[in-house]
C-alpha cells in the first residue's frame, strides 16, 4: 500500500477513536471465538501512523480475536500513556474490582460487536450497561443499523452514553429514508448518542475516495449532531487485509464529508476530548 499524507493538516489534539493493536501470539493468544485473520499490528506501526498524520492520541479497542482478554489492550493504553484510552469486552461474570482497575487504566467504554467473532450477546447489554455506567463508561456497539429499529426501545433505555460504530454500518449502504437510518437519527437526536464516521470502506459500493453512499449519511449526522460526532481510522483494518486503506485518504475523506473545516476540527479533536476524557 503506498503511504501518503494527508492533504490537510489535522488539527491540534486530532484524536483516533477506533483502533486496534494485535501482539506475539504466544503473549496474547487468539480466542477460539475469533473469526478473522490476525493482522501484524504492533503499536510501533501505529506510531507511524499517529506521526504520518498528525494524530495526538487514540482509542484502543478490544479486537475480537483476543474475546475477553483484554491484556493486549491495557498494554497497549499503558504504553502510549495519557494520549490513549481503551474500550474493554467484559462479560457478566466480570467483577467490579475489575472493572475498577480497567477504569484505572484508562478504559471508558464496553464493546459489544453484533458480527460474527463478537462474544457479547444482547441479552446481556442491558445488564452490563447497568453495571459500567457506575464507572463512568459508555456502551460501543458496532452492528449492521439495517436492523436497529427493532432494537430502539432497549438502547433508548440504557442508562449511559452509546457510541454507534462506523456510521452505522449499514450492509448495504441505504438512503436517508431507511428506517434503520431514521432510527439512527432519532438515537442520535436525543443527546446521548455518538457515531464514529470511520472506516466506510467496510460497507461502500461507490468506492474510495469520498465513499459518498456512506458519506451522504454521514453528511446528514453531521448536520444534526456535529457534536457528537467523532472520527477514526479503524487501523490496521482487519476486515480487509492484506490491502487496507490508506489512512490519509480516510482522513481526507472525514473533512470532504464535513465540508467546513471548523466542523471537521471540532469532529477531530473537541468531541473525542469529551468524549473519552482527554
Amino acid at each position: 500500500m503506498t503511504e501518503t499524507t494527508p492533504a490537510l493538516a489535522a488539527p491540534p489534539g486530532t484524536i483516533d477513536t477506533h483502533i486496534h493493536i494485535y501482539g506475539p501470539p504466544d503473549r496474547y493468544p487468539v480466542a477460539p471465538t475469533n473469526q478473522l485473520p490476525v493482522p501484524d499490528a504492533p503499536l510501533d506501526a501505529y506510531k507511524r501512523v499517529m506521526d504520518r498524520l498528525g494524530i495526538a492520541g487514540c482509542v484502543v479497542v478490544q479486537p475480537s480475536a483476543y474475546g475477553i482478554d483484554n491484556r493486549c489492550m491495557i498494554d497497549t493504553v499503558q504504553a502510549i500513556g495519557a494520549r490513549a484510552r481503551g474500550v474493554a469486552v467484559a462479560s457478566p461474570e466480570v467483577e467490579d474490582t475489575e472493572l475498577q482497575r480497567l477504569t484505572d487504566a484508562g478504559v471508558r467504554g464496553i464493546r459489544f460487536h453484533m458480527f460474527p467473532g463478537g462474544v457479547l450477546p444482547w441479552e446481556c447489554l442491558e445488564e452490563m450497561a447497568d453495571r459500567v455506567h457506575a464507572f463512568g463508561w459508555h456502551v460501543q456497539l458496532q452492528m449492521n443499523c439495517c436492523e436497529l429499529e427493532g432494537r430502539l426501545g432497549m438502547l433508548r433505555r440504557l442508562p449511559c452514553d452509546l457510541v454507534i460504530d462506523h456510521t452505522g454500518k449499514f450492509i448495504d449502504p441505504v438512503g436517508q429514508e431507511h428506517s434503520g437510518f431514521r432510527a439512527l437519527l432519532s438515537l442520535v437526536e436525543s443527546g446521548r448518542v455518538w457515531v464514529k464516521l470511520s472506516a466506510p470502506y467496510e460497507t461502500s459500493k461507490e468506492g474510495p475516495p469520498h465513499y459518498m453512499d456512506v458519506g451522504r449519511l454521514a453528511r446528514a449526522l453531521i448536520s444534526t449532531a456535529p457534536e457528537r460526532m467523532v472520527w477514526a481510522t479503524n487501523w490496521p483494518h482487519p476486515s480487509v487485509q492484506p490491502n487496507p486503506p490508506d489512512d490519509a485518504m480516510l482522513l481526507d475523506t472525514l473533512r470532504h464529508w464535513a465540508d467546513d473545516d471548523g466542523v471537521a476540527n471540532r469532529i477531530l479533536a473537541d468531541n473525542p476530548a469529551r468524549l473519552y476524557g482527554f
